[in-house]
């Protein structure tokens, strides 16, 4: 089964307490593609990028089954840029420069060879381009998955709003979860934000795990204690391939199957974070990825006798 996903294709210059890079390759779509063309293809990819963005990066993505053809590549202006600095709890950073270039002429257009896809992920970008895309769909996707940040919040609510009406499911930080709906307890704020229109909802709780609530359900999934991260940029979009390539590989987008599917999101971020960038996702083996979900399922798993 075919998976869209739409998002930056971009340029990092990262420092953690770890160490620093000047530039290396980032961006929301890159993540999601690197990890769900582990379990699904093709991952047809949308995006914008400009002259400088490497031809070799694009090959890489090609070879793992990403169709590039709703990736418009912009002659004259430059990829866009992020520069961040992590504190030392890696749960917060600072924004040192953000250079929208290319970015800030996205208008995404899905080609024809994408209609039909019947798994949409679409990765944080501004609320209106988000709606652009699924009115583009002529037949709407079986899931349609959504990230969105507290900068749109603050800046174009009623235009996400709108966008929740759409989408089957949000996946957003417990900051993010508190600010959309207004309440503190995450189970308040869950209900609050499924009545907005999503179904699903998945809030990320970074190195704490991460929360799926459907209805009155809830299932939660701890992330895996490591003991060395280098680098936490990307983590949130390759859990969301991860999860995503799962639901696209299996068909199933029930709430039991979702469970797995978060098990399989946070096997690919513990991956993502030991190296800079996508590195690590480049060199993870499908053996490798069982061993970690592995360790995952005896993280969780325990017998109990009750008297």
């Amino acid at each position: 089964m075919s998976l869209i996903t739409v998002g930056t294709m971009a340029f990092d210059a990262i420092e953690t307490p770890f160490g620093k890079t000047d530039k290396i390759i980032g961006g929301s779509a890159t993540y999601v593609a690197y990890a769900a063309a582990n379990f699904v293809q093709p991952v047809q990819q949308v995006s914008i990028v400009g002259y400088d963005f490497p031809q070799e990066e694009m090959d890489e993505l090609k070879s793992r089954g990403v169709q590039l053809e709703g990736v418009e590549i912009v002659a004259d202006k430059k990829s866009f840029f992020w520069s961040g600095r992590y504190h030392e709890d890696m749960n917060s950073r600072d924004t040192l420069v953000t250079d929208l270039n290319v970015l800030a002429d996205f208008n995404p257009q899905i080609p024809d060879s994408y209609q039909g896809a019947e798994f949409l992920m679409l990765g944080n970008l501004v609320p209106a381009i988000q709606l652009s895309v699924i009115k583009q769909m002529k037949k709407r996707p079986k899931l349609i998955v959504m990230d969105t940040m507290n900068f749109w919040m603050e800046v174009a609510m009623p235009d996400l709003k709108e966008v929740l009406k759409h989408v089957d499911l949000l996946m957003v930080n417990d900051a993010e979860a508190r600010q959309l709906s207004g309440q503190f307890s995450l189970v308040k704020a869950a209900k609050s934000i499924m009545a907005m229109g999503p179904k699903y909802l998945i809030i990320k709780k970074g190195e704490h795990g991460a929360l799926l609530f459907h209805g009155d359900n809830v299932f939660f999934a701890p992330a895996l204690p490591l003991e060395e991260v280098f680098d936490p940029t990307g983590a949130g979009d390759t859990f969301a391939g991860g999860f995503i390539g799962h639901l696209a590989k299996t068909g199933d987008i029930s709430f039991e199957n979702m469970k797995r599917a978060i098990i399989v999101g946070s096997a690919l971020a513990s991956f993502c974070v030991e190296k800079f960038g996508p590195t690590r996702l480049k060199e993870v083996s499908k053996e490798d990825i069982d061993r970690r979900i592995e360790q995952f399922r005896q993280l969780v798993s325990f017998e109990i006798e009750l008297v």
